[in-house]
């Protein structure tokens, strides 16, 4: 008697930890059940995938959904079907809203809101303060919670720790890996003058220089190895950071993001003015090299886009009262398949950034590859489509990307979240099913 699937996907190249092969993928209860030739086999539903790639469901582990309190720019809805567009299957939303994701009670509300409403999968981080340290071992093993989340520089939103003292106690406090905005506070309110003097954002990365990150990379480095904790760098965008965090010990991950691979000053200020501020800063090319040089030697583990979107009035004004951020999660995808084609890093490599990195370093339970038992996710591509991303095709609330008119060679057909194709050529289909990710760690 034939088995019998909710879902197969038929003869798709699919990348699995055993290596990369063209395979029939079958899906029941939300899980892969079977991969092989299952020809002969009955499911309720087909997907072909000749001629396309099947690899496992991509995570975004770094987007800014502004919910709650900030619905102009993005709310969870919108941000999420964002996500399932570009082909992300996953995400992880940050705390810095109104009010602050930082006490249970908030925490549980926002859940709460989010059912039927997203697109994709989701887990929230708590944000770290000097007021809840004493609470941040409970809230980080919540259900649906990805951790907690440290800003050491000022950036979008009131979370703030900038204090050794402080930051030591809240690394004490817990086990679970902390993802952390490492930018040195004290220099930034030093250097402020910079960018009011010149009101030009072009100076941005002279304002949040170098230096600015690597002292606090070091004071990071330096008490997560007092703590022991476990610290995830996120958005590194320089070469000295990178030298730095090659001495790291096993307990430090790190992040960058497509736009600090992609853009570089002072041509992306130049071009784009405003739309290319985010903190930490678009920095000059050798830098990009550097952030490069990392991604293929192994040195970076995981892709974040840092998702933080504004709207255009907003971005509008003149430096620097224009806030600092851009939307990323539906580029994630096309801007990295671009790179792929230009041979920066390989499909494998890919893979490893955005499924596998992130599921090994923040302990995700049943996600990350593609194997028998692990959920159903998916994101389908085409490495050979030519598009153009343009801000007609943003889903995100705020209408526009800093990559509208870039020609790029690989695309999104399909996103499969637990076995439903939630996203195909560019359409949602059916209605938001997305669920809280779950952890090892968690309740």
């Amino acid at each position: 008697m034939a088995e019998k699937f909710d879902l197969i996907i038929q003869g798709g190249t699919c990348v699995t930890p055993s290596g990369t092969t063209i395979t029939d993928v079958g899906v029941r209860n939300g899980r892969t059940a079977a991969l092989g030739d299952l020809g002969r086999s009955a499911g309720a539903d087909y997907f072909d995938a000749r001629g396309l790639h099947v690899l496992p469901g991509i995570i975004d582990t770094q987007v800014h959904f502004r919910e709650p309190g900030l619905e102009h720019k993005e709310n969870l809805e919108t941000g999420s079907a964002a996500a399932a567009l570009g082909g992300v299957t996953g995400v992880f939303d940050m705390p810095n809203t109104k009010p602050l994701i930082a006490d249970t009670e908030t925490f549980t509300e926002k859940w709460r809101n989010a059912r039927g409403r997203l697109w994709c999968d989701a887990a929230f981080f708590v944000g770290a303060t000097a007021a809840n340290v004493n609470e941040l071992a409970e809230m980080e093993r919540l259900a649906g919670c990805a951790g907690v989340k440290i800003f050491m520089g000022s950036s979008t939103g009131d979370l703030l720790v900038d204090d050794d003292a402080v930051l030591g106690r809240i690394l004490a406090q817990g086990s679970r890996r902390c993802s952390v905005h490492a930018e040195d506070e004290a220099r930034l309110r030093e250097r402020k003058g910079i960018a009011e003097a010149a009101a030009d954002p072009a100076v941005h990365p002279d304002w949040r220089d170098v230096e600015t990150a690597v002292r606090a990379v070091k004071r990071l480095l330096r008490l997560a190895h007092a703590s022991g904790r476990r610290v995830h760098v996120l958005h590194v965008t320089s070469a000295e950071e990178m030298a730095l965090l090659r001495t790291r010990e096993d307990t430090i991950t790190v992040e960058v993001t497509p736009q600090h691979l992609t853009l570089a000053a002072p041509e992306a200020y130049e071009r784009l003015g405003t739309l290319a501020q985010q903190n930490p800063p678009i920095r000059e090319a050798h830098h990009r090299d550097a952030l490069w040089a990392a991604v293929k030697d192994g040195l970076v583990d995981c892709l974040g886009s840092d998702h933080a979107p504004h709207t255009r009035e907003e971005k509008d004004k003149p430096y620097p009262a224009s806030p600092s951020g851009m939307p990323g999660v539906q580029t994630l995808v096309p801007i990295m398949l671009d790179h792929l084609h230009a041979g920066r890093l390989s499909l494998e490599r890919l893979v490893d950034l955005t499924s596998a990195g992130p599921a090994r370093i923040f302990g995700i339970a049943g996600k990350g590859r593609t194997a028998p038992g692990y959920d159903a996710d998916f994101t389908i591509v085409d490495l050979r489509a030519k598009r153009t991303i343009s801000n007609r095709w943003i889903a995100s609330r705020c209408g526009w990307t800093p990559f509208d008119g870039m020609k790029v060679t690989g695309w999104p057909v399909a996103t499969v979240v637990r076995g439903a194709v939630v996203a195909r050529d560019g359409q949602l289909i059916g209605q938001p099913s997305g669920a809280a990710i779950r952890f090892l760690e968690t309740c």
